[in-house]
Order: C-alpha cells, then sequence, then structure tokens
C-alpha cells in the first residue's frame, strides 16, 4: 500500500480495492506518493499519470522500499511522466536523470544516515531515558535547515554526504537541547543534569563534538631489513 487512503471507508474498501492504486490516486489527488510496500513497480504508467491532478503544483514520489527491484518505481520512469514537476527521494540509490536542456531531474536517497547516528548520539549524551517526539522533530528540522531554497527549488532535499560528521553533530545538539527543554535529560557521565542544564547551544554543540569517535589512526611505517 502506499499510505494515502485512510480516510476509506470500510463498506468501499472492497470495491475500491479492485478498482487499483491508479483510481485513488486519481480521487485523493496527494501531494505524497510514498510508497513502502516492496511491491516493485507497484507506481505504475497509469499511478504516475494520475498524479498530474495533485493538488501540490511539484508533488512528492518517494518510492522508499529496497532493494532495488522492490522499488515502488524508478526515477527514470517517474520524471519521463512528470518532467521535473516533482520532488523524487527513494529508498535504493539511483542515479540522477537527465532531462536534457541542462535539466536534471535529481534523486535523493532517503537514508537513514541523516538523522539515525545523531538521534542516537544525542539521546545517548542526553541521558533522556526515551526518544520523545519532539527530539525527533528536533532532528528533522534540524537536517532541513542545512537545504538552501535554491537547493530544494532544484529538487535537491538531502545535503551532500561529504557532510555527514557535521550534519550527526548539529542533529545530535539539537536532540541534546530538546532533551533538556523537556526536562528528559539526566546527563551523561561527569556532564550530570544540572551541569548539562546550564550550557548554552555553543556548549552543547561542543560537548557532541567532544564525545564523538573519529576514525584517525596513526601511519605504520615498515623499515625495510
Amino acid at each position: 500500500m502506499a499510505y494515502l487512503f485512510h480516510w476509506v471507508k470500510p463498506k468501499r474498501r472492497y470495491r475500491e480495492r479492485k478498482l487499483g492504486t491508479r483510481w485513488r490516486v486519481h480521487q485523493v489527488k496527494p501531494d505524497v506518493l510514498l510508497g513502502l510496500s516492496a511491491v516493485g513497480g507497484l507506481f505504475s504508467k497509469e499511478v504516475l499519470e494520475a498524479l498530474k491532478h495533485s493538488t501540490s503544483t511539484r508533488p512528492a514520489i518517494f518510492p522508499m522500499s529496497n532493494p532495488t527491484r522492490n522499488a515502488e518505481c524508478t526515477p527514470e520512469e517517474a520524471f519521463s511522466i512528470l518532467s521535473d514537476n516533482i520532488i523524487f527521494a527513494s529508498g535504493s540509490p539511483f542515479k540522477d536523470v537527465d532531462l536534457g536542456n541542462g535539466h536534471v531531474g535529481h534523486c535523493n536517497q532517503a537514508n537513514n544516515m541523516f538523522l539515525f547516528p545523531g538521534i542516537g548520539l544525542g539521546t545517548l549524551l542526553s541521558g533522556s531515558r526515551i526518544v520523545s517526539d519532539g527530539m525527533l522533530q528536533a532532528a528533522a528540522e534540524c537536517l532541513a535547515a542545512y537545504m538552501t531554497e535554491e537547493e530544494v527549488l532544484k529538487g535537491v532535499i538531502y545535503p551532500s554526504i561529504s557532510r555527514i560528521r557535521d550534519i550527526t553533530k548539529e542533529v545530535a545538539a539539537a536532540v541534546v537541547k530538546e532533551a533538556i527543554e523537556e526536562d528528559l535529560a539526566e546527563g551523561y557521565r561527569e556532564m550530570d543534569s544540572r551541569e548539562l542544564r546550564k550550557l548554552d547551544e555553543a556548549q552543547i554543540s561542543e560537548f557532541v563534538e567532544n564525545n564523538m569517535w573519529s576514525p584517525d589512526y596513526p601511519t605504520l611505517v615498515y623499515k625495510k631489513d
């Protein structure tokens, strides 16, 4: 299922299952088509054509299923029908699509590496016993803030992987800050909850950075006999 249709009344479910996904997309006119089905090709040509009637001028298509063969559609299929009038992100890695005339259909990989390490680190360092909705929201908003308006207008909705360590640090700091604000923070090691609450934003960021693992290895020199 594409998780668009919670509004459907029980008496109509059987009939609408028979009509299929294309009919549902045409009726709902969704702004976002989210694929979590693991059914490759579920977003068929007919389904994508129906998305032209979306209430959004630039609907989002997120075929999230892995591996690649299970993706509900490919970027080539989506952009060939809807051109660059969509935002595309997938669970599997795909290459960008050359649309001609200098236009590019950007294929964003919606990978959890942008958030999960920072959420985990921030929760650990805050000492929170739970991951609240507010902490998740803070992480998401922090990641979104990395993107410029120009990038989003081009269809790029995730930052470069080359910035992943800085992103993880800032996401973790945002999670720590939110845990403090929600009175969930109990502290970590020598930084107890009382000391943690005294930190300003810059100090929280420094606290996070000081507790990140760095993959630095010494150079091994082999002497010739």
